[in-house]
């Protein structure tokens, strides 16, 4: 109600709050506040690092595939306990169901050490999440192990409720995973929408004499920023200055062996092409040819 200019009232209309987030996205947001799991992440990150994986690192990283290798190898245990539960529906497949709860199991294993090899590589925020995706999948992987147990020793009711159950956990991890993946961009290219935004004409990026030999400098063209080297012989190198795996500040890295080495989580890139030489980025970087003119560096979107 609010009063009138004759002393009188009239009723007026509440206007509706703007909409907040659902109890879902509120509930996920929350997980990405968990600071309380940082300590145990902090733990874990150091244990996963200290793995003596050598080139392996790469290959779990997915390097060899060009995107992450984890969602790839989680469809075996996925696919695998889905189907087990369909056939569990059906009379008389029982040992078809157990078969496939068993092959679920041994998939799970080596899907389990790529997530956690990226998981080491992410920011804090996207840790939590992981670590609660993590706990979701590990309690899954238990029920299941319950399960087989129970069809092995001829109690299948037993068996298929364990499975239904660790079927229900697998799904909120995998929900968890998608928000990794979709609203977290964890294993998206951070840079590829940025070089998508630069035309193929040549532009300027300033005189030679403005680039420091061996020295990281950030230009700008068609406001994306782009990181540009000069060397002893006066060839001109640029990329993308961010980087591929979770949009480091490659600027800010230094230069080793021919390549520029992010500050972030070490991801190295050839500055000649652009190539990941070295992971946890998948994807290449973005690279630019270059000329010179009249003392005037240019450089245009290699294709």
């Amino acid at each position: 109600m609010r009063y009138t200019d004759d002393g009188g009232t009239r009723a007026t209309r509440q206007e509706p709050s703007p909409p907040g987030p659902g109890r879902t996205m509120a509930a996920l947001d929350a997980v990405e506040r968990l600071s309380a799991l940082d300590s145990t992440a902090t733990r874990i990150r150091s244990w996963v690092k200290s793995l003596p994986l050598g080139r392996g690192r790469d290959a779990l990283h997915g390097k060899w595939l060009g995107h992450p290798v984890h969602p790839l190898m989680v469809q075996v245990p996925v696919g695998s306990w889905l189907s087990a539960a369909a056939l569990d529906l059906v009379p008389g497949q029982r040992r078809g169901a157990g078969a496939l709860v068993a092959l679920g199991l041994a998939g799970a294993g080596p899907a389990a050490v790529a997530g956690w090899v990226d998981w080491a590589e992410l920011r804090p925020g996207q840790q939590r999440v992981g670590l609660v995706h993590a706990a979701c999948n590990i309690g899954a992987v238990g029920l299941y192990a319950g399960s087989l147990v129970m069809r092995m020793r001829g109690r299948h009711v037993k068996g298929r409720l364990l499975g239904f159950a660790g079927l229900s956990l697998i799904s909120a991890g995998g929900a968890l995973g998608a928000h990794l993946a979709y609203r977290q961009a964890v294993g998206a290219n951070h840079a590829e929408g940025m070089a998508a935004r630069i035309g193929s004409q040549w532009y300027e990026l300033g005189r030679l004499e403005e680039f420091p030999v061996d020295v990281l400098v950030r230009r700008s063209v068609e406001a994306v920023p782009v990181v540009v080297v000069r060397r002893a012989d006066d060839r001109v190198y640029a990329l993308v200055e961010q980087c591929s795996h979770l949009g480091g500040p490659l600027s800010q890295g230094h230069l080793t062996d021919g390549c520029v080495k992010c500050p972030w989580h070490g991801s190295l890139f050839r500055l000649s092409d652009g190539w990941n030489v070295h992971g946890p980025a998948t994807s290449a970087q973005p690279a630019f040819e270059t000329r010179v003119e009249d003392g005037v560096v240019h450089a245009r979107r290699r294709d």
